[in-house]
This record gives structure tokens, sequence and C-alpha cells, in this order.
């Protein structure tokens, strides 16, 4: 048939290009709204109130303590995190972030280079971060954690009603208000968080493992009445991902907060370093799948500060000196790799024309009171 089909069109050459060309470039062309130097699919992972801090500059010596960070053993703490240097320090708590990401990609946020990223909600705590961050702005009616389903549209809800994206996009989280935040009801967009049993989305049926996980959420104790470990959280994340393969896919990981607000600093350090090998296997399970092995941006940020003093790190807040603080990192197609952000200026509320900007779309030509984007595309060429 091939040859029959090649014979009848040889007196047009073109026709023969034009054949080849879908041949050789059949993957772009399944995704309608790819643009060169963009990324086809995008993932983004959020470590809930991990300080800048500890991101840039590893251990905190002042916290590694009984007293101030509640460390069970200020000695193992030490040999495992503290090196002879602030890069060596941080790269042990966060390798991949470091080996990898801050290599191919951008860092914003190292307050030691004069970089200061900072969020712009005057709250400094967790549903307005995640508001203005999905958002591209900071709403003042959006004020409580336990607000109601958000009344704004986040840049998830809008990119699930674009072309090429309708019903591609995926969230799961540790805290239970991450389907109030996207408002998952009138978004269309499926939330798994919080200790209700995973359930199945777009007329599958729960696979295996996800039944394992339902009987693990059941018979764990409550450690924290909002979420589950996040163990339990990567694994239907991870599962979900591989099976439905989404577009845009966020995992809001949690247990740093949660060991911050209980001053368990090396739980929290701990629980950062799980995050990091997460984000590893994730970036790596979708190397190695067709659809997003070099299609893909990461994108790995956080929704909040904290304080930065022995006294109140545990704690953030609009009375929470340097809550504010704030950090972010992203790799993949379109990220110039420039490593660390010198000095300069980025605020939370860019990060939703960012991440629709990394897959090639204009979310500002829709939501005007977005931020723009971060500077992190490649220059053209």
């Amino acid at each position: 048939m091939r040859d029959r089909l090649l014979n009848r069109h040889a007196c047009h050459p073109w026709i023969l290009i034009v054949l080849l060309g879908l041949v050789a470039g059949g993957c772009t062309a399944t995704s309608p709204s790819h643009r060169a130097g963009t990324a086809d699919n995008l993932i983004i992972v959020t470590l809930d109130g991990f300080r800048w801090q500890e991101v840039f500059g590893g251990l905190d010596s002042t916290l590694n303590t009984k007293q101030a960070g509640g460390v069970a053993d200020p000695k193992g703490l030490k040999e495992e995190f503290a090196r002879d240097s602030v890069e060596h320090s941080r790269a042990a708590i966060l390798p991949f972030f470091w080996d990898v990401v801050a290599k191919e990609g951008q860092v914003f946020g190292d307050r030691s280079l004069k970089n200061v990223a900072h969020v712009t909600n005057p709250f400094r705590f967790s549903y307005p971060g995640y508001s203005e961050m999905l958002c591209g702005y900071a709403d003042p009616k959006v004020d409580s954690n336990d607000y109601p389903p958000n009344p704004n549209v986040t840049v998830l809800e809008w990119l699930n009603h674009r072309p090429g994206f309708e019903s591609k996009v995926v969230a799961y989280g540790a805290w239970n208000r991450l389907g109030p935040i996207i408002n998952s009801g009138r978004s269309g967009v499926p939330a798994i968080a919080g200790w209700d049993p995973i359930r199945p989305f777009h007329g599958a049926s729960l696979t295996e493992r996800e039944k394992v996980l339902n009987d693990l959420l059941a018979r764990t104790t409550r450690l924290w009445p909002d979420e589950p470990p996040d163990s339990i959280v990567e694994g239907a994340a991870l599962d979900a991902f591989i099976r439905h393969k989404p577009r845009v896919f966020y995992v809001m990981l949690g247990e740093t907060d949660e060991w911050a607000h209980g001053r368990r600093y090396d739980l929290y350090l701990e629980s950062a370093k799980r995050s990091d090998e997460f984000i590893k296997r994730l970036w790596e399970t979708a190397q190695s799948m067709p659809q997003y092995a070099g299609r893909t941006a990461l994108v790995i940020t956080t929704d909040h500060g904290r304080g930065s003093t022995p006294k109140d790190w545990t704690d953030h807040g609009e009375k929470v000196p340097g809550a504010d603080g704030w950090w972010a990192a992203m790799m993949g197609p379109g990220v110039e790799a420039r490593g660390v952000i010198g000095e300069g200026e980025e605020t939370q509320r860019q990060i939703a024309a960012t991440l629709a900007a990394l897959l090639g779309q204009d979310y500002r030509a829709a939501q005007p009171r977005a931020a723009t984007a971060l500077p992190v595309r490649s220059p053209t060429r």
C-alpha cells in the first residue's frame, strides 16, 4: 500500500515532503497548542512552607538543637546535612534540586545574592498563597485557610478549558483544602487530597495500588487532621501520572509545613529530602515516557515563608517578619539554563502567567490582573 501511494504521487515531490514531515513530526502534530521553544506538558510541585533559608543555605545550625528545633539527635542531623560549604549542605538536603534543576534551569529567591522573591498577599499563609500563585494576583477577600471554594479562576482552571488541555489537568495534594483552592467543582480539575479515599476520575476505576493506598489511609493514625503523610500522596500521584498521562500535573506536598509548626527541625529537613526524592522519581518517570521525554517543563515552589529566628521559625503569617520570603525553580523546554538568579525582585503572583507561558499560552490575555511571567524563556535564535 505504501509503495502504491508513493508511486501514485511520484509527479508531485512536494507531497512527499509533506508526508515525510508529518511522519517525522507526528508527536508535535498531536499537540495543537505547542509552539517552538515551549513545553507540551507541565509538572508543578509545591513544598508547603519550606523556607528559602534551607533551599539556599542548607542546614541552619542555630535550629539544630533540642530547644530551638526539637532535634532528637543534633549530632546525627549535623552528620547528615552539615558540610564544608553552604553549596554542599543545601545539596545534601535537596540533591536533585541542586544537581539537576538548578544546573539545567533557573532558581529564584536567594536573598544572599540580593534576589528578593516574595509573596504579595498580606496574610502570608497557605490558602491566600496558593490562590496568589495560581491566579496571578492577591485577592484581599481570600483571607482564611477555611475560605470557601475560590471565586477566582486559577490558571489550572483556565488551562483545563484551552484547546488540547481539556480534561488533561489533574491535581493531587496532601492538604484537604486543595479542592476549594482550585474550585474543583467549577473548574472540572480533579483534586485528590486529604484523608478522603482516593477516587477514580474521567470514568476510570481504582487500580490495585490505589486500593492498597486507600486501605493505608483508613488505617493510618491521623497525626494531622487535615492531611495524611506525603508518602501516601506521592504514591497515588505517581500512579495517576503513569496511568492518566495528564498534560498539566500539580502535586501539593505538605509535611515540611507540618513538621515546622511542630518545631521538629530534623523531620522538617527529612521531609524536604524525601520531597526532593519524589520529584526526582516523578521527573525520571516522565523522561522514560515518550509523551513527556524532552517535552515537559518542571516548576518547584512554595506557598509562603517562615520566621528566620529560633523563636519564630515555626510560624508564619502577617505578623511574622520574613514570612513573605519565597522561592521558585524551573527547568525544561524554553527555560534558559541560567542557574541561581542574582540581584532582582520576583513575586509569587508571577507564577500563574509563567506556568501558562511555559506551555506557549498567554494567561494574561484572559486575566489582565495577573502579573507578568518570569523572564525564563531562552532567547530566540
